[in-house]
């Protein structure tokens, strides 16, 4: 691991970089309407980006042997600060069941105003416009067809052939916008998801994967965070773009419809018609289980399931070492039926809901359509509207009595199937709505976790080259889950006390000072290493951390090298510039030189030819295990470590290994006896020799009683031989 982790430390004072022709060359292919060849396709998949001049970055996406450009803004920290009042803790309560309430009106007006819709006059609010418009535009059309197709049946039984057939001219008119309108409805409606899951998904991109200080990446402590930003935005941004279609249309065609059946129908007719409508909604939301929770619960083991398989793929070859599969097959078979069951669980519930609502609304609502049809007949003041004979004078063409019956009957009865399918429609809304409620509280629950993070307190930053630990407690933080984010109490009725890994911890290293941070497994080496980082707040009355201020290009004073090595998504060449990307690979100037330099001074030399170029992709994190994890040599690690020096590098190592104290100046113990203390000397001291001294004697006395060893190991010899 250390080959890895010096080329990355030196790094930080040599970029590399490649000629800048390769910078010019992608951008005309990125200007060109023509297909890129491989190696110009390899310039675009490792350029990533390019920069723009008002502080954006285009996107370079490859599509079909082309180029395809996104803009891309960064979102501003000032947007954030001032979205962080209307993302508050949940309230246990709306945590434990998600609900159509208050609760859910203010987290998905929150999540609609803040984020997915964030001004009037976005790309989101077009789409939803227009959607509307074609949403009002088929209502409209499907009374016209309904009337049109009163207009035939009368026109056929009164053998008006004329007229018949310039109906049927109107029939194929009106097919041409009702069949593109139908189209784009559907298109539109998964415009509108595409754009909300983008504007969710980039607002949540830059609110997690935040820089120092934030680093709400690494303090979110939020289990299952990928099922969060990839699957719940996702299902979040369906349901809403359809909810919204199935609740506005129905409901226009509500409107427009009784009021068209309302001049045929009259007054009683009207009033029966409502009252349908009521009966309908209060036996379907009395029989309506909570879809809602049920929802969020299906997504929660969802995601554990899912993380699970991304543990293994993770840890594939630790796994193969301890032959784990088996165990692994058990927990993952495990997740998998717990979330089964409750999915088999939740069609079991749907098996009495929907047996009710098909009853309901296929059913009831056709016999009453039929009952409502049947009342301008039964009704003296209509049957006179439409010519039936009543007692008064006779119509002399009772034809057209009979045209006009039939024409009103069939319009009607056009009018009350759709009626009966909007209500269907909105009746399945309520349980889409409440599935919605389920997603919303998972959605706000990853806002909210993120914008209510304590913030990390800043470093004191000074103009000289000190690092200094004054006074700190180092100290574990409580780990801020979407459970401790709430507006609750603890269940518990107890708090978490946190545990101290080092009390009133205070050392100063100055230029050409480096240090050895020592002490037995898990006492809390790499948490020292986490409050100099500036992960872990420094904790105790008056402590701080003071660090050198970053150099004039941008190249931070202070950089920790972590244990394991990380290997990012991309080419050789990124995993040697990382964190840089490879546009400020390519500003810097350097050459492919000073890459080979570096490597040969951490004796990776042959890594480029072996693997086939600098810009060869490859699932680096397997091809590269050897030399993040293979032994160091003593001489070649001291190499390294006098390499390091030589360039102004003071070294903060922890390690267990005795044979690098020598490189440093002074060392750091931690005592791990749960006392929290800690001692600091100087190497080279007489203290230092006197520790030193103790340890030669103990390990005199031990060799002192080798040949009393050895003959009692001949004892035991001889007693098993016989």
């Amino acid at each position: 691991m250390f080959l890895i982790l010096a080329t990355v430390l030196l790094l930080r004072s040599r970029l590399a970089s490649l000629p800048k022709e390769t910078l010019q060359r992608i951008s005309a292919a990125t200007k060109s309407k023509e297909r890129l060849s491989t190696g110009e396709m390899a310039d675009v998949l490792q350029q990533v980006y390019e920069k723009e001049q008002d502080g954006s970055k285009t996107l370079l996406v490859p599509y079909r042997d082309r180029i395809s450009k996104v803009n891309v803004k960064e979102m501003p920290q000032s947007k954030f600060t001032s979205d962080a009042p209307f993302f508050p803790p949940l309230p246990t309560s709306a945590k434990a069941k998600a609900n159509i309430d208050g609760n859910f009106l203010r987290q998905l007006r929150a999540i609609l105003f803040r984020v997915a819709f964030p001004s009037f006059r976005s790309k989101e609010t077009m789409v939803v416009v227009l959607h509307s418009f074609f949403l009002v535009l088929r209502t409209v059309l499907s009374v016209v067809v309904a009337r049109l197709d009163g207009r035939l049946a009368r026109d056929l039984v009164s053998a008006n052939g004329k007229g018949f057939l310039k109906g049927l001219g109107l029939w194929f008119l009106l097919a041409l916008p009702s069949t593109y309108t139908n189209s784009l409805i559907r298109h539109l409606q998964s415009k509108l998801s595409l754009s909300l899951r983008t504007r969710l998904t980039r607002y949540t991109h830059d609110l997690y994967l935040s820089s120092a200080p934030e680093l709400r990446f690494y303090r979110s402590g939020l289990e299952g965070v990928d099922q969060y930003i990839t699957a719940d935005i996702e299902a979040w941004s369906e349901s809403l773009s359809g909810l919204y279609g199935n609740i506005l249309k129905p409901s226009l065609d509500l409107i427009l419809f009784t009021s068209q059946l309302s001049r045929s129908l009259g007054l009683r007719g009207t009033i029966l018609l409502f009252g349908n409508y009521y009966a309908t909604v209060a036996i379907l939301r009395a029989v309506t289980p909570a879809f809602g929770r049920l929802a969020a619960v299906e997504a929660k083991l969802e995601g554990e399931y899912r993380a699970g398989m991304g543990r293994v793929g993770r840890e594939a070859e630790e796994i193969a070492f301890y032959d784990g599969g088996i165990r692994e097959r058990d927990i993952l078979t495990r997740a998998y039926m717990r979330l089964i069951k409750h999915v088999n669980s939740i069609y079991k519930i749907r098996i009495a809901y929907e047996w009710t609502e098909d009853y309901v609304i296929k059913y009831l609502w056709s016999a009453a359509g039929y009952g409502l049809i049947a009342v301008p007949l039964l009704y003296t003041r209509t049957k006179r509207s439409l010519g039936i004979e009543t007692g008064g004078p006779k119509v002399d063409k009772p034809d057209d009595a009979i045209a006009g019956r039939t024409e009103s009957y069939v319009s009607n009865r056009r009018l009350l199937l759709s009626l009966a399918d909007a209500g269907g429609r909105l009746m399945y809304a309520y349980k889409d709505l409440l599935e919605l409620a389920g997603l919303t509280t998972r959605l706000y629950t990853l806002l909210s976790s993120l914008h209510n993070l304590p913030p990390l307190p800043n470093h004191t930053v000074d103009a000289t080259d000190d690092v200094q630990i004054i006074h700190a407690d180092v100290v574990v933080p409580l780990q801020a889950t979407s459970d401790s984010l709430t507006d609750g109490p603890d269940e518990s009725g107890g708090i978490q006390a946190p545990l101290s890994l080092a009390k009133n911890l205070s050392l100063s290293l100055k230029d050409g000072d480096h240090l050895m941070i020592t002490g037995s497994n898990g006492v809390g080496k790499t948490a020292v290493a986490r409050v100099l980082a500036g992960l872990w707040a420094p904790q105790g009355v008056g402590a701080d951390v003071r660090r050198p201020v970053d150099g004039p290009d941008g190249r931070k004073a202070v950089f920790v090298v972590p244990q394991r090595a990380y290997m990012v998504t991309g080419s050789l060449l990124d995993q040697i510039i990382y964190p840089h990307s490879y546009p400020e690979y390519l500003e810097s100037g350097k050459t492919e030189t000073d890459l080979m330099e570096i490597l040969d001074k951490v004796f990776l030399a042959y890594l480029p030819e072996r693997e086939g170029g600098w810009t060869t992709r490859k699932e680096w994190r397997d091809v590269l295990s050897g030399e993040c994890t293979s032994a160091v040599s003593s001489d070649v690690e001291g190499r390294m470590y006098e390499h390091a020096k030589a360039l102004g590098i003071t070294l903060i190592t922890i390690s267990l290994r005795p044979s690098l104290m020598k490189y440093h100046t002074h060392l750091l113990t931690l005592t791990g006896d749960g006392t929290a203390q800690w001692t600091l000397a100087q190497v080279g001291t007489a203290e230092e020799r006197m520790g030193i001294d103790r340890e030669i004697s103990s390990l005199e006395d031990k060799l002192a009683e080798v040949e009393k060893w050895e003959e009692r190991v001949k004892e035991l010899d001889g007693l098993l031989s016989t």
